[in-house]
Parts: C-alpha cells; sequence; structure tokens
C-alpha cells in the first residue's frame, strides 16, 4: 500500500512538474486579504515613486515638483517596510506596477511640458490615493494577520497627508496649512472678537453707572450749600 501511494506522488509529480514544497506557504494567520494587501501596496508604492520621480522632471509648477519629491521619499520608506513584510509573511511580490497603473501614468506623460500635465498628474494622484487609503481600511477592519494590519494602520497617516496635498486635482506644498485648521482659527478669532464686544458692552455698562453716582453726588451737594 506505501509503495503505491509513493508510486501515485511520484506519477502526479511528473505530470504537473511541481513538488508539494514548491506551493506558496503562507505565514500562518495571514489570509488571502492580507496577501493581496501587501502585494497591492508594493504595487501601489512601485506607481508612486514612478509617477513622483516623472513629476519631478516633467511638471510645470514647483508645487507639484514639491508634492512629487515628498511622495518618492514617503513611498520609498513605506515599500522598504512592506518589502520586509512580504518576507516574513512568504508572499510573492508583483515586479512593477500594474498594466493599469501603467497605461495611467503614460496618458498623463504624453502631456509632457505643458499645464496640462501638472493637471494630469494631479487628478491621478488624487484618484491614486483615494483608491488605497480605501484599501488600507479593508485590510484595517478585515485583516487576519496582526503584522499585515499594524502595516496598514502605521501608512494609513502617510496616505491621507498625500491625498490632502493633491485632493480634487489641486497642488498643496508639504507641510503647507490646511482649510480645516484655517477654519479652526478663524473660528477662535470670531470668538475673541465676540468676547471682545462683550468686554467693551460691560465697559460700557459700568462706565454709565459710574456717571450716574457722580452726577447724585454733585446734585447732594449743591442742594446743601
Amino acid at each position: 500500500m506505501h509503495r503505491t501511494r509513493t508510486s501515485a506522488a511520484l506519477t502526479l509529480t511528473a505530470i504537473c512538474g511541481v513538488t508539494l514544497a514548491a506551493a506558496p506557504a503562507f505565514a500562518a494567520g495571514t489570509s488571502t486579504q492580507d496577501t493581496s494587501f501587501v502585494r497591492a501596496a508594493h504595487q501601489g508604492n512601485l506607481a508612486e515613486i514612478a509617477a513622483g520621480k516623472d513629476a519631478e522632471n516633467h511638471a510645470t509648477t514647483e508645487c507639484v515638483r514639491q508634492v512629487a519629491a515628498k511622495f518618492v521619499t514617503d513611498h520609498t520608506k513605506l515599500d522598504k517596510d512592506v518589502r520586509a513584510l512580504a518576507g516574513k509573511l512568504n508572499v510573492s511580490l508583483p515586479s512593477g506596477p500594474s498594466a493599469e497603473q501603467r497605461q495611467s501614468l503614460a496618458a498623463v506623460q504624453g502631456k509632457a511640458g505643458t499645464s496640462a500635465y501638472d493637471t494630469a498628474w494631479l487628478k491621478l494622484q488624487s484618484a491614486a490615493h483615494t483608491k488605497t487609503l480605501a484599501m488600507i481600511d479593508q485590510e484595517i477592519s478585515s485583516g487576519s494577520n496582526s503584522a499585515a494590519v499594524a502595516a496598514a494602520k502605521a501608512a494609513r497617516p502617510v496616505v491621507k497627508m498625500h491625498l490632502s496635498m493633491v485632493s480634487g486635482g489641486t497642488c498643496h506644498t508639504p507641510g503647507a496649512s490646511t482649510a480645516v485648521h484655517a477654519g479652526v482659527a478663524t473660528r477662535a478669532a470670531d470668538s475673541g472678537s465676540s468676547t471682545g464686544v462683550a468686554a467693551l458692552g460691560a465697559g460700557g455698562a459700568l462706565t454709565a453707572v459710574a456717571a450716574a453716582w457722580y452726577l447724585r453726588s454733585r446734585r447732594r451737594a449743591t442742594a446743601r450749600r
């Protein structure tokens, strides 16, 4: 019986041309969601690095060039962590961006040297980072491997920051104040103004009381004379 099983296994190996050891052996606790996230994150990083380097060379505005440089720096760091995670989880990684990502960048490159390039690049990055943020949130909510989920949580604030720089196809330089911060400052200023008006009102009331007291005192003194 043992010989029959061995013979069957050898026959299967000869037909398929592979051994059981050749099948991917993912780390324990790693789901399809986790492996898909790691691979997509790697491709996303490669696509952002390529797009960033292209914009550094072809963008017509300083804002886009600064944002592009920031993207290259940050996604290079993120991808270093993704590759280390893939090694630990025994996840094979794609060698480059997806066909869709390459085609999208090629469409932008066709506008190189014109202001239309900057607009197209910003819109592409806004869409790409929106998609990446959704992918990260999916991993955080549905991932099984703690290391993969932790990596998603660590990358989220970086991707969210990047999205704020290109959201809606509008360029915002790295470190620029956001509309939310400006709104808070405005509300604080408005609040301060209201407080000042109230204080002035209170001061006016006190002044009126003091004036009335002074007039009554003068009248009494005159009556005594």
